[in-house]
């Protein structure tokens, strides 16, 4: 489907997800808003975290009419672009190349969870932790000596104070210490502090966001190409000699897609750079049409197929709205 670019016309089709829970340590939401955009024959996501640090929907909505100032907006004109430039050659985006594999990202961490990543074939898990560190610290170690081949991944979206997460990590069991692969934003980044914590836990530490400007302080990076440039990224992560973790931001599969498509793109450009990603998110939200396109929730990715990044017939039955630009 083309659409005329002559006057420069943007449609978007604003979208609503469910989680079953809440999904991170920053937030306490369980639905979420974002907008799909249209740009001529191309596709992208819009899909802010405020919580995070993003924008507001509706000062995205304004940006994109107008300066197109913030990165989220302009990496969804990015997905768009490179999303109608494949539907205009008639091409899939993921045809005979794999995208990476994943870690099982855990909203909650008990047992029935863990059962259920470990029989879709997972062999790491990244759990959001930070709400309730004496019980999260519990049953962490408990998982961990009840599934010795498990590996593990803690995010703690910036929740604590450095003092705190030192503090919480020290209760964590060698059985849980020697199977973590990192432990990502501990606290709000400060190299120093940072320096400490691992110094003082010897675990290494992950950062998200912005991480070619801030990273003395992390031992692994954290790219989310939704709102990150991520061949700037990687190639500041392969120069320093850190690994590169590719993740999506927790958003519409549309979005979700994007991310992985970069993440078999950065894998491509840097052989060997890329490490297990975190692009398996859609089970954190209620079924749609758009999730259930992506099939079950495993370590390999399954894109939608079609043109582009998929999705065809889905995406032309939005209700699409032409948008005002300033």
């Amino acid at each position: 489907m083309t659409f005329d670019l002559s006057d420069n016309s943007i449609y978007y089709a604003p979208y609503t997800l469910r989680s079953a829970g809440t999904l991170n340590a920053a937030s306490s939401r369980r639905t979420f808003e974002g907008m799909l955009i249209k740009v001529g024959s191309g596709y992208g996501c819009i899909h802010p975290w405020p919580e995070l640090g993003d924008p507001s929907l509706e000062k995205c909505l304004k940006d994109l009419a107008g300066a197109r100032r913030w990165p989220i907006v302009k990496r969804a004109l990015r997905c768009a672009k490179m999303d109608g430039d494949a539907r205009e050659l008639e091409d899939w985006m993921f045809d005979e190349v794999e995208v990476p594999e994943s870690h099982a990202t855990l909203t909650e961490v008990n047992g029935e969870t863990i059962e259920e990543a470990l029989s879709s074939g997972f062999t790491t898990v990244k759990c959001k932790v930070g709400r309730n560190l004496r019980q999260e610290s519990k049953s962490l170690n408990e998982l961990a000596k009840a599934y010795p081949s498990l590996r593990w991944r803690l995010d703690l979206n910036e929740a604590l104070e450095p003092d705190e997460a030192i503090t919480f990590i020290k209760t964590f069991n060698d059985e849980l210490k020697h199977k973590i692969d990192f432990i990502e934003d501990p606290s709000p980044y400060s190299a120093e502090p940072w320096k400490r914590i691992r110094r003082e836990v010897g675990i290494n530490l992950a950062v998200d966001r912005e991480s070619a400007q801030k990273n003395d302080g992390a031992q692994v990076i954290v790219i989310k190409p939704s709102v990150d440039e991520p061949f700037i990224l990687t190639e500041s992560a392969v120069n320093q000699g850190k690994p590169a973790i590719i993740t999506s931001y927790m958003q519409h599969p549309l979005g979700q897609s994007f991310d992985a498509w970069n993440a078999m793109s950065m894998g491509i450009s840097f052989p060997g750079a890329i490490g297990l990603c975190g692009l398996q998110t859609h089970g954190l939200f209620e079924k749609t049409a758009f999730t259930e396109a992506l099939g079950p929730i495993q370590p390999q990715f399954t894109p939608s197929e079609g043109l582009g990044l998929g999705f065809d017939e889905l995406l032309k039955d939005q209700k699409w709205k032409r948008l005002e630009l300033s």
